[in-house]
């Protein structure tokens, strides 16, 4: 049957099994709203406040959901203001679509209005683009980038086509999406390598990070501790796969993870990397992290081996295939003397004051978990709101804990939420941010509102940048430099303005009592939450620093 590229591009959208869209709209994508406007039966196309917004919200779909996420822009300005979601999703290995619509071909190369070779733009942010040029190529592109972006290394697609493709006739014939491609097994003789290393160790950590919550692998992961008794930490990208406070969960590692969980690694004589790319702000140097011990890693991409460590040994593939392979060559051995070890810098760990009347960030992070419950869906932006979050957090659900952990995307969270409400209209999903984030991303409230959604955002208002202000307070002797704003922002006015319930929180019980009424809110929410600007992210690891240098009381600094 012949249809406009338009026609097919939609058809196309619904063969994939899309079934929500975030796009805005412009003179280059009128064809394709017209011919989603035909179909809007089976497309809910969701307006954001921004194109920034749109590719957010598609990445939180698809974080929450773990289909691909799709975004929508037109082009020039348009095409441009994905480009922080586009990289965003990149780093974090989340897999999205992002077509845009740009001039027509035979204008491209002249200047014209709205034009940008957004194809070459997004070249290194996005694990591939396409620009296409024929409209005989397009149905074939489209299924392509659909493959490529939940595919091995899940990541960014980015797909440009012209309006006059959009317009162009062609024949088009329907057929059923692809069908994954299985995982590879790993090698026998590698998995018994492994195991025996495994079995050899007697003071062994697992770190895993996203690539659990990627391949699906959250409850092989959970079998594989319990069957091995191996202590385990995790990066912030896997925050909720394993319960807080579970016998063998040594919380967060990194810069701001748990002494017990730096501590382990330090000592260890094995260290498993499952999953995890172990970035810089894990292993902070290659003398300081893990020095006495073997690496061992899982990845999908074999072009993360050795790349931030030297590896002692690796499996690659799919990492829940790769467990659920090793799980028969492993058993569980009495390591006590390890275990007792590990109980004393647990013990050692960073407690913050429960005293005072003033509202504490562990406080609000313990009402959500307590009110919220184990199912709900958290977003962060990126600052220090960002690690009391994940330090904290209660939430239980795999694909429960969203944060820019990659790209350090600070206008992240609101468009997210708005893409995890969508995909899941009755979780509670909570977005904490800190005033410093807001400011970019307060916009989509109006989303939010328009839609209906009962999005609950927590402002930790320090009136500061807070985590620059703390590496200021740590690194350059409290010289604090473009970090106070001096910001005369109401929040309460704001948010009513918006059509957002508005409440305001100066204690832990005034914030429960916000909290559980915000839980029974139809529509969006805010609460502000005055914090102290001196308050600090503790435990700190100083970058390339070891264990003994970690920071665990306020006072200290200036390093």
């Amino acid at each position: 049957m012949k249809m406009t590229g338009a026609e097919m591009i939609v058809e196309l959208l619904i063969e994939q099994g899309v079934t929500d869209l975030f796009g805005y709209p412009g003179g280059a994508t009128l064809h394709i709203h017209d011919a989603l406007y035909n179909r809007r039966d089976k497309i809910t196309h969701y307006l954001p406040a921004d194109e920034r917004g749109a590719a957010h919200a598609a990445d939180g779909y698809a974080r929450a959901t773990g289909k691909v996420g799709v975004c929508l822009a037109t082009s020039g300005p348009g095409a441009t203001n994905l480009v922080t979601g586009i990289a965003t999703a990149f780093l974090d290995s989340v897999p999205m679509v992002a077509i845009t619509a740009n001039v027509g071909t035979d204008l491209i190369g002249k200047d014209s209005f709205q034009e940008v070779y957004i194809s070459g733009i997004a070249g290194p942010i996005a694990k591939h683009t396409y620009a296409v040029r024929d409209i005989d190529r397009l149905a074939q592109t489209i299924r392509a980038a659909f493959e490529i972006a939940d595919s091995g290394r899940k990541g960014p697609v980015l797909v440009d086509i012209p309006k006059n493709i959009t317009a162009a006739l062609c024949e088009f014939e329907p057929r059923q999406a692809a069908e994954p491609v299985p995982a590879e097994v790993p090698d026998p003789a590698q998995l018994k390598a492994i195991a025996a290393m495994i079995e050899r160790s007697r003071c062994p950590v697992l770190c895993f990070g996203g690539g659990v919550v990627s391949s699906g692998a959250s409850e092989e992961l959970k079998q594989f501790i319990e069957k091995t008794g191996i202590p385990t930490c995790h990066t912030i990208m896997a925050t909720g796969v394993i319960a807080f406070g579970h016998d063998l969960d040594l919380g967060m590692t990194g810069m701001h993870g748990s002494v017990a969980a730096n501590t382990s690694i330090a000592h260890a004589d094995l260290l498993i990397a499952a999953g995890t790319r172990l970035s810089d702000r894990v292993a902070q140097g290659r003398k300081t992290f893990a020095p006495k011990a073997q690496i061992i890693q899982f990845d999908i991409d074999p072009s993360e081996i050795g790349k931030s460590v030297d590896s002692g040994g690796s499996l690659i593939g799919d990492l829940r295939s790769i467990l659920q392979e090793l799980m028969p060559l492993v058993k569980n051995k009495d390591r006590s003397k390890w275990m007792a070890d590990i109980r004393r810098w647990k013990e050692k760990d960073y407690f913050p004051d429960n005293t005072g009347d003033k509202l504490m960030p562990h406080q609000i992070m313990e009402v959500i978990g307590e009110l919220a419950g184990p199912e709900s869906i958290i977003t962060t932006d990126v600052g220090q709101h960002q690690i009391w979050a994940a330090q904290y957090c209660k939430t239980t659900r795999p694909r429960g804990f969203m944060t820019s952990g990659g790209l350090g995307t600070m206008g992240f969270g609101y468009g997210a939420a708005v893409g995890a409400q969508v995909a899941f209209p009755s979780a509670s999903v909570i977005h904490i941010t800190g005033d410093g984030s807001l400011h970019m991303n307060m916009c989509e409230a109006a989303t939010a509102v328009s839609y209906g959604l009962p999005i609950i955002t927590i402002i930790l208002d320090n009136a500061v940048l807070g985590m620059v202000r703390q590496l200021q307070w740590a690194y350059h002797k409290e010289r604090y430099m473009a970090t106070e704003p001096y910001r005369k922002t109401d929040y309460e006015t704001v948010g009513k303005g918006f059509g957002v319930q508005t409440y305001r929180a100066d204690t832990s019980e005034a914030f429960r009592d916000a909290f559980a009424r915000a839980l029974k809110n139809t529509g969006p929410s805010w609460i502000v939450c005055p914090i102290d600007k001196k308050e600090k992210v503790l435990p700190m690891m100083p970058a390339g620093k070891g264990v003994e240098d970690i920071i665990l009381t306020q006072e200290e600094g200036g390093l």
